[in-house]
């Protein structure tokens, strides 16, 4: 029997996004975010550990007798939250959400737990933009070793272990340092790219590719929409700040009737994606409906995540054109997003097939 999708958040959530936001304002405050990007080397390892290994959020997805904290997907969606507001450039997405779940429909306890720890990061070597049931590139297996090159791999150049699908079917884990991971250039510079060579590369047959991969994309996309929610909500609650105290014609600029409608506008943009988000969490949490609820919050949750940090950037006028303020990093991610595990497009189009409303 269906259930009424549960969009509120609970106590323990709540506790839980004030932990982190918390650790992450003393990991990844703005300047220091700007400096990493700028380094060359942009992940936060001391973020990541603090949130791994010091808050156990690594595996939250990871049930209690493999090594894990046995949470669910609305947990793992308020985390994400929270590091969207921050856009901390830290692994989450990419080990403890995708390769977590590739490996969870795999048989490799060790590896989960691993990963569980926080101790090993891992990747999973599927371009960033393939939505889940879409086609992606394999490498070649031959006599115990892989061949091939894999481009656009989230958070690759961090990875301890790359998790990757071969022309056999299998999905293969491959010590990083087994293969060749060359940066590409990307617009989000908080979240990297890789390509991935393999040259005669071994690898531990952990299952079968497909179901692993699907699983894995379809709760990366869904779970997506928070970190989507995360930014949209810092851009309007940042905006609407700056507003209240920039003034023009002695009077604050956030008076002028203009801008309240916009930011308005937004704000109903920005409540309909927390709903949208919600139910995505709550659907991979209860597994029901659960490719409509990401279907349509991932639809939904690209555009207005765009839109939140264009107007940000826009409302905050010159300061917001400039380096030194964080917006340009909103807005990169929102639009890397956008176009991460499926198009809005795409999204759309699903939705119209499952419930049988076809496009004219």
């Amino acid at each position: 029997m269906s259930t009424q999708p549960d969009l509120l958040y609970s106590e323990e959530e709540e506790a839980l996004r004030s932990a982190v936001r918390d650790l992450l304002a003393d990991h990844c405050d703005a300047p220091g975010v700007i400096a990493r990007v700028e380094s060359g080397a942009p992940h936060d390892l001391a973020a990541w550990k603090a949130l791994a290994d010091g808050m156990g959020l690594a595996g939250l997805l990871v049930p209690e007798d493999k090594g894990g904290q046995g949470a669910t997907h609305r947990e793992v969606a308020v985390v994400l939250e929270e590091l969207g507001r921050a856009v901390a450039p830290v692994p989450y997405l990419t080990s403890a959400v995708v390769a977590t779940e590739a490996l969870l429909a795999s048989d490799a306890d060790d590896l989960l737990a691993e990963l569980a720890s926080g101790r090993r990061i891992g990747a999973l070597a599927v371009s960033l933009s393939v939505a889940a049931g879409g086609p992606y590139k394999v490498v070649r297996h031959e006599n115990g070793v892989l061949h091939g090159e894999l481009t656009g791999v989230a958070d690759a150049a961090v990875a301890d272990v790359l998790l990757v699908p071969a022309d056999d079917g299998g999905l293969y884990a491959v010590e990083a340092d087994a293969a060749t991971v060359v940066a590409q250039p990307t617009l989000d510079l908080t979240r990297p790219l890789a390509t991935v060579r393999l040259d005669g590369a071994p690898g531990r047959l952990l299952g079968d590719a497909e179901p692993a991969v699907r699983r894995a994309l379809r709760t990366a996309a869904g779970l997506l929409a928070s970190e989507q929610l995360g930014l949209a909500d810092w851009t309007l609650t940042e905006t609407v700040r700056y507003l209240k105290e920039r003034k023009q014609f002695n009077r604050p600029v956030g008076g002028f009737q203009a801008l309240k409608h916009r930011l308005a506008q937004l704000w109903l943009e920005v409540a309909s994606l927390r709903a949208a988000a919600r139910n995505a969490a709550d659907a991979l949490t209860t597994g029901e409906d659960i490719d409509l609820a990401v279907a349509v919050a991932q639809a939904y949750a690209a555009p207005v995540a765009v839109h939140a940090a264009e107007e940000a950037l826009q409302l905050h006028a010159g300061i917001g054109m400039t380096w030194e303020h964080p917006v340009h990093l909103y807005l990169k991610r929102a639009k890397a997003d956008s176009i991460a595990y499926g198009t809005a497009g795409a999204h759309r189009a699903a939705v119209a097939e499952l419930v049988d409303l076809q496009a004219p």
